[in-house]
This record gives C-alpha cells, structure tokens and sequence, in this order.
C-alpha cells in the first residue's frame, strides 16, 4: 500500500481549485498534472475533500436468517433435554459500505454484501440509522440499489465521475467501514484501470487500486481528488485476508447503468447486447491474423437476428475497438458495450482478412417474450419448483446461452420435493415420461396425473442429465 509519500499528492495541487466547481453531469476530470514544487505544497491535506465526500458514505447492515444446523437438534434425545433452548433459526449479519447517490436517499453497494438479507439497515456518518428497502440486485455486476426508508430529506450524494478519464498513478480515496471499526480513509494511487482476468464477477473490468481496502469496505467509495465517485470498493487480493495493497472497484460507468435502471423502476439490469460469442485472440490465433501481439476479441459464433448478425459482422471477425477506444480482449469489450446507454449505435472498429472498417451496431436490449412462471403444486419431482419459458433477457439473468430455449427452473421452495430431490435453479426441464417440454404449461400438464414413476431428463451446465424417480 504504502509505495510513495511524493506520489500520495501528485495531481493534487491542482485538484483542489476544481474541487467546487459546478457540478455537471460527468466530472472534469482532465485536470493538469503537477509535480509539487514547494514544501508548501508537499503539507496540503485531504481534509477538504474527505469533509464533502464522508456524509454520502454510510454503513449497510444486512440480516438473513438461516436453520439452525446444530446437530444436537436432530438427536430425540437431546431435544427432549436442551431443544427448548436451543433457536430453531439463526440470524447472519454481514457488514458492508454504501454510497448515497441520489438526494431521496438511493445507496449503490455490493450484491455480495446484502445478497440474501431479509433485512437492511443503512447507517449514516452522523450515527443516524434507517431501515432501507432492497430496489435492485445484479449479481452479474456485483451491484445491488437500496432506498433509504422513513422521511422525506434530501440526503447529501457523491457525482458520478467518468472513470474511463483516470490514469495509472492517479491518487484516490477508499471511504468505507472496514472491519466495523467506524468510517475509515485511505489514499493511494491507481495502478491499473482495466484489470480483466479477476474473477469477482461477469463484467470483468475493475480498477486496481494501493488504497488500503479491508473486509468490511466493499461497497464502499473510491473517489479522485475532485471529490468524485470514480468506482465502487468491491475486493481485495490477500492470502491473509487484510489489505495486501491490492484492491479492485467497479468503474463508476458501469456502476451508473445500475442506478439508471432503478431509477427507472426496473428490477432487473437492462443492457445492450452484442449476439455473438467472442473468443479471446491467444499468441498462435494473432499470428494467423498477422497482428503484432494478442489483442481485441474474436467472434466465434453469431446470434441469428441479433444487433451483431444484422450490422454484417460475420464468424471470424476481429473486434478491436468500440466508439473509438481499442479493447483488448472479450471482457474489456463486454464491459464497454454492456454500459453504452440504450437506443443508437456503437461504432465497432473490426478486421476481416486483413482490410480494417467502422460498422455502426445498434444499442438494443435483450429480448424478452412471456415467461409465464408457474408454480408447481401437483405431486411429482417437481413440487415446489417455480418454472418459465426462456427467452434470451431470462436466460441473460440466469447466466445461461442466449440461444438456450425450453422452460427453465426459476425457483425452488425451501424444504420441498425439488429441492429434496436436487432440482437447482437455472435447470432446464427437457422431457417428463418421454414428453418434451416446450412451455411452463407443457411441465403442470405432464405433472397433473401424479404417479409413481418418473423418467425425467433436464439440462445443467451445458450437459443432459437423465434420471429415473419411483415413490
């Protein structure tokens, strides 16, 4: 974490004369950078902008309660003699960090930190604490939106900063609650700005950061020397589980299509979509094409109908750029066209056997068609499971093929015959009895008659699984 003290107030000098401009609806961030001249300069402090970011920074409470697993339970004997004190459930708390984006009280943070609460709670700086609704959860960004419950006060926000401005050696804040020991700053400088291979979720595109980020900091804010959010505290690489000096945060960019689909009521992250499979450019396949080094993304396969088939791209295109900036793999490409705002055009930079061109790519949503959800309640394997049609939105939610089709296991009831039996959600139901399972309807017919034997076949993880069920 600690690199260099010089460094901790390279392009801060300048910082704090825009520190509080007017506010517009992306931050200045292309402010000039200076070495400091004076030791005058070498003692200025953060205080000014930790003093206007620190309100908008609050603590998430999250509560979820689970089946005591005690195995004493399950012994008569022993719940005869002790089952009277011991709780049937057990409540998990977790602790998290938040960001007020929006005055009525809207809070960006983690999906992993309140991912299976069923109650939230949100703690300002100045110790006053609210309940606060769950709006939107995104596992696939990591993401989640809570709102503030109880009063109608303006609450104090952090502005969204247009993180593609940051550079390596930027310097930064992380505000958070490691830990639970109360609202802690650090400062650092970014080390990278489109890190790709990290594993924490699908649109892998994280900044990388020295600030020291501890348990307890995700969901917290990473903010420049404007006082701006330029990305969201989202985990740390460690082998000791504390801060090793390397930290990564969601790039405010992407976390701004989160908070624009709650704001417009949506439960669900609407996106554009590319419709094709891309495939990274490894050293042999760049020698083929005759690049100078491994870069952009290949695509391997094309949706029929997609924005990508009827923009011309063709199987063995080579993607190198989108509106003007040069990705360098199928993640860095992925996260940039998934936060273009809908509606428009990409302009997607491509090479086909060896000749270079511009095609515009329009910026539309994935489609969705009637799912038709439906509960099954009629004895069979599947009592309990909640199923729907596919369609690609549904298949995107549940990190499943766009071309996937066929009824689909949404959700599963605790404690019920699928789950006993080990249906998952995310299965897909192709035959009951020899009968093929188009629609939702399709399964509550197939299931209706009961009955005491079961061939049943579904889909999971790309494999066909067959199974016979008696009883």
């Amino acid at each position: 974490m600690q690199r260099s003290p010089i460094s901790a107030v390279i392009a801060f000098v300048v910082a704090l004369s825009g520190l509080f401009a007017p506010a517009a609806s992306f931050a200045q961030n292309a402010v000039e950078r200076q070495v400091p001249s004076s030791m005058g300069q070498l003692e200025l402090s953060f205080a000014p902008i930790v003093k206007r970011v620190a309100p908008a920074v609050v603590n998430v409470y999250a509560a979820h309660v689970v089946e005591n697993q005690n195995p004493f339970m399950a012994d008569p004997f022993f719940r005869q003699f002790f089952g009277g004190g011991m709780p049937r459930e057990l409540v998990q708390r977790s602790l998290g960090s938040g960001v007020i984006v929006d005055p009525s009280g809207l809070v960006v943070t983690n999906y992993h930190v309140i991912a299976d609460a069923s109650e939230v709670k949100v703690a300002l700086s100045d110790k006053r604490e609210f309940a606060a609704d769950i709006v939107l959860k995104d596992q696939r960004s990591d993401l989640a939106v809570l709102r503030i419950k109880g009063g109608n006060e303006r609450f104090p926000t952090l502005q969204f900063a247009n993180s593609d401005d940051l550079q390596v050696g930027d310097v930064v804040l992380a505000i958070g609650d490691p830990f639970g020991v109360g609202q802690t700053v650090t400062h650092g400088i970014v080390s990278a700005v489109a890190r790709t291979e990290v594993g924490i979720s699908d649109y892998q595109f994280f900044i990388q950061t020295d600030a020291a980020i501890n348990p307890g900091n995700s969901g917290g804010a990473l903010v420049d020397m404007n006082g701006h959010l330029v990305g969201i505290n989202s985990a740390i690489y460690s082998r000791s589980g504390g801060s090793q000096g390397i930290g990564f945060a969601i790039p405010s960019n992407g976390v701004r299509v989160v908070v624009a689909s709650a704001e417009r009521g949506s439960k669900t992250v609407k996106r554009a979509w590319l419709g094709a499979k891309l495939q990274e450019v490894t050293p042999e396949i760049a020698d083929s094409l005759g690049l100078k080094r491994p870069t952009g993304a290949l695509i391997a396969s094309l949706v029929a109908g997609s924005p990508a088939a009827k923009a011309g791209l063709k199987t063995g295109d080579l993607i190198v750029s989108i509106d003007g900036v040069e990705v360098d793999d199928p993640n860095a490409f992925d996260y940039r066209f998934a936060t273009k705002p809908l509606g428009g055009a990409a302009q997607v930079g491509v090479m086909r056997q060896g000749k270079s061109f511009v095609v515009p790519v329009s910026l539309e949503p994935l489609p969705d068609t009637p799912r038709d959800e439906i509960a099954i309640k009629n004895r069979s394997p599947f009592a309990g499971a909640t199923v729907a049609n596919l369609s690609p939105a549904l298949a995107d939610e549940l990190q499943l093929d766009p071309q996937t089709e066929g009824v689909v296991i949404t959700d599963i009831a605790d404690g019920s015959t699928a789950q006993n039996i080990g249906f998952r959600k995310g299965d897909i139901v192709a035959s009951v009895n020899g009968q093929k399972i188009a629609r939702s309807a399709d399964l509550e017919r197939a299931t209706n008659g009961g009955g005491h034997a079961w061939r049943v076949t579904i889909i999971r993880g790309g494999q066909q699984i067959s199974v016979m069920f008696t009883g």
